[in-house]
């Protein structure tokens, strides 16, 4: 089951045509990766704290329906893949306001690599961070709440 995290699209994140620009998406997929890391226990400060990133290093959108300003969205992120070096996920974004309520606007995908902070050299991730990540994917592909 992905985790979702709702968001209000802002008058800045729309373009000349009065819809969403395209590459907020990809930040957005960022608000997603966070909240699912915050669901299973895990902070993005502690990670980095202990000396480890995890960059992106492919990312990818499909575009289906333009958002608009003031818009509310659901974001759903779903882990796909881990090692202890590499995960990915996916990303739905979906329009919950108004007449559009449930339209798909966007699907995407992306993958990290942990890093060591300090060299910038692709790391294994210690079982400390491992482990919650490895048990939420377990419990996603069982269908169950990945809540720590």
């Amino acid at each position: 089951m992905p985790i979702t995290v709702e968001h209000r699209v802002n008058f800045y994140d729309t373009d000349a045509m009065e819809v969403v620009h395209h590459a907020n998406y990809i930040r957005w997929f960022e608000i997603g990766r966070v909240a699912y890391l915050r669901r299973i226990g895990i902070m993005l400060g502690a990670l980095m704290d202990a000396g480890y990133v995890f960059p992106i290093i492919k990312v990818g959108a499909e575009f289906h329906a333009p958002g608009h300003f003031d818009d509310t969205l659901r974001i759903e992120t779903t882990a796909t893949a881990l090692t202890k070096a590499k995960m990915a996920f996916t990303y739905r974004i979906l329009n919950e306001a108004g007449d559009e309520a449930g339209e798909l606007l966007v699907t995407g995908m992306s993958e990290n690599v942990f890093t060591k902070r300090d060299t910038g050299h692709i790391t294994r991730l210690p079982k400390e961070f491992y482990e919650p990540l490895e048990a939420a994917m377990r419990a996603e592909k069982e269908g169950r709440n990945i809540d720590a």
